[in-house]
């Protein structure tokens, strides 16, 4: 499929004001000038003469097919609130990808999604990169999974086991409740290493007891995936910086919502971050500082952010429009088009797949006729790998 008399916003350091891009078997297979391109279009390619192409938009934090909309405990499976460390569980068992808000964030041009549990767990599972479009089978629409490890600080952990009579009930056990999680999967990780140095001295070594929680903090210790840290507050953020820094963890800060209040001690450890959601009330005591302006205050200190929805928080549509409420408190426009292309793209790890237009990256792309970010406009044309959804 090509797509040709387009101006297309690349997301690189190179955007193109008349050009082309190919699609082949759902990857870029070419782009460029339309000046360069040696064959006459067919009755089946699109000419989107007007049209502006982005790359697919991105959120970086969500719970998308987790609370599934209009449904109440039947479709409700965010947290599993029987036990305070569960890295064990992946969000690849409890999302529905027939939940029609991925029909209508596709719609908007949110092609992928990272989704998860929710934040009741100070430890609680692995979210999952997918597509918002294609097969009814979630395992073909995977990006990347496990791609991080949800983790939650302050109030959530805390209002959920205050009336449960065990820990968490304060700050500190949540994070001693990490802390010892953590240290057992580093001990087991060092004793299946000294297991597996051992066989070809030792033919009858014992292997480690089976143990699935530490076996899922495995890819976070050896850094292949990062930590997701759920904070707001400053003092949470700070105890996430620390936690990662005592296991050398790569690791991302979500919502972030006091972080413009800290960007300058942010900016000595240069972290990921994820903010939003943008546009929502201060529903609790942690979103007392919530402003539309911490985009600009972070990108004015040199700190690399993505934005989310934190659907169900802001319904997935809105991913652009929260982008614009960022431009709307100071943030540069062209920031706001990365925080949900190539940063989150970046932040995810998947940015060899998506978050820009380029050669041999995924086929996702939305025309517009108008400005994506303005609350007026709708996608003329969304492709999740080529193909039009």
């Amino acid at each position: 499929m090509l797509i040709y008399n387009v101006r297309i916003v690349t997301m690189t350091d190179k955007d193109i004001e008349k050009g082309y891009i190919d699609i082949k078997e759902g990857k870029i297979a070419d782009l460029g000038e339309m000046s360069q391109l040696s064959y006459t279009p067919g009755e089946n390619d699109i000419n989107a003469n007007g049209m502006t192409a982005y790359p697919g938009f991105i959120d970086c934090h969500t719970h998308i097919g987790v609370w599934e909309d209009g449904l109440g405990f039947e479709g409700d499976d965010g947290n599993e609130e029987t036990d305070p460390a569960t890295p064990q569980l992946r969000a690849v068992d409890m999302i529905n990808p027939m939940d029609r808000c991925f029909t209508e964030g596709a719609m908007a041009g949110v092609t992928t999604v990272i989704s998860g549990m929710g934040s009741a767990n100070p430890i609680g599972g692995t979210f999952v990169a997918m597509k918002t479009a294609g097969s009814k089978r979630i395992d073909k629409r995977i990006i990347m999974d496990p791609c991080c490890v949800k983790f939650a600080l302050g109030e959530n952990p805390k209002t959920v086991y205050k009336d449960k009579d065990t820990a968490p009930i304060t700050r500190m056990a949540t994070a001693a409740i990490i802390r010892e999680q953590l240290y057992k999967a580093k001990r087991y990780l060092e004793d299946m290493i000294e297991y597996e140095a051992s066989l070809n001295a030792d033919e009858d070594a014992d292997r480690p007891e089976y143990d699935a929680k530490c076996e899922a903090l495995i890819p976070l210790l050896k850094r292949e995936i990062p930590a997701h840290f759920h904070c707001h507050r400053a003092d949470d953020i700070f105890t996430a910086v620390r936690i990662a820094k005592e296991f050398n963890l790569k690791y991302v800060l979500i919502h972030a919502t006091e972080s413009h209040l800290i960007a300058d001690e942010l900016k000595e450890d240069n972290p990921d971050i994820v903010i939003g959601p943008i546009l929502c009330d201060r529903s609790k005591p942690e979103l007392k500082y919530h402003t539309i302006k911490t985009g600009g205050i972070l990108n004015a200190e040199g700190l690399k952010f993505a934005i989310c929805t934190d659907h169900p928080v802001v319904p997935e549509q809105y991913l652009p429009l929260s982008a614009a409420l960022c431009v709307k408190g100071g943030l540069d426009y062209k920031e706001a088009l990365k925080a949900i292309t190539i940063y989150p793209a970046e932040i995810a790890g998947i940015s060899h797949r998506v978050g820009t237009i380029e050669k041999g990256k995924d086929g996702d792309i939305v025309l517009f006729k108008d400005d994506p970010l303005s609350a007026l406009s709708q996608p003329c044309m969304v492709f999740i790998e080529g193909k039009r959804v």
